[in-house]
């Protein structure tokens, strides 16, 4: 089984690709490949898509390489897991507002918006450890203790339209989603390949993954 990390410039590559090949290892199970191909990600058993930088930048280099569409038919007509990663998940929200409105995915309905919390005094961007919660009962989440800290580094944050895409939230002064999922799509806010063991523990959850 190939795992697909999807390589459009966003920046992050390595430390992602690290993590996945060493919870792929673990498992003894998957084929990890770090690839720019249109037909290789189209192919792929697993998609992993990460993200940083802006919003409108991310999903322009996509669509540009052709890679949208392939990661499109792999995920939505061939129904293969997939995860994104910061940007990667805000890419799934119906439009961005960074720096005016982007047309995302619109795999699961809602926007993309400031992060504002309650306390002005708090720094955007929201960067560093924050704990998980309420309840985590999503497969992704199988096996990590009831408090459990990941990493964060972002300005932006995803309001789905239909609450109950959250799969888990955070709170920076104020809810932020930190993960949403719908069938075989699931994304994270927080950047696993950056939140040790709890990080490597989702990232071998995705891989065991069969929705």
């Amino acid at each position: 089984m190939t795992s697909v990390i999807v390589d459009y410039g966003s920046g992050n590559l390595h430390s992602v690709e690290k993590s996945f090949r060493k919870m792929a290892n673990k498992l003894g199970a998957d084929n990890i490949l770090l690839t720019s191909c249109p037909e290789r990600v189209a192919n792929a058993e697993r998609i992993i898509l990460p993200g940083v930088g802006a919003f409108a930048a991310c999903r322009d280099s996509l669509s540009r390489s052709g890679l949208f569409e392939a990661v499109e038919h792999a995920t939505i007509r061939r129904g293969v897991p997939f995860l994104g990663i910061c940007v990667g998940m805000q890419l799934l929200a119906t439009v961005g507002l960074e720096h005016g409105h982007t047309p995302g995915f619109d795999w699961i309905p809602g926007q993309v918006e400031p992060v504002q919390p309650n306390d002005r005094k708090l720094k955007i961007p929201h960067m560093g450890w924050n704990e998980l919660g309420p309840s985590l009962h999503h497969p992704l989440f199988h096996g990590l203790p009831p408090v459990t800290d990941v990493y964060f580094v972002h300005s932006y944050h995803f309001v789905p339209k239909d609450p109950a895409a959250a799969i888990a939230w955070t709170d920076y002064s104020g809810p932020i989603v930190a993960a949403v999922a719908r069938d075989n799509i699931c994304g994270v806010q927080f950047h696993p390949e950056k939140s040790q063991i709890a990080g490597l523990g989702i990232v071998g959850n995705f891989l065991s993954w069969r929705p």
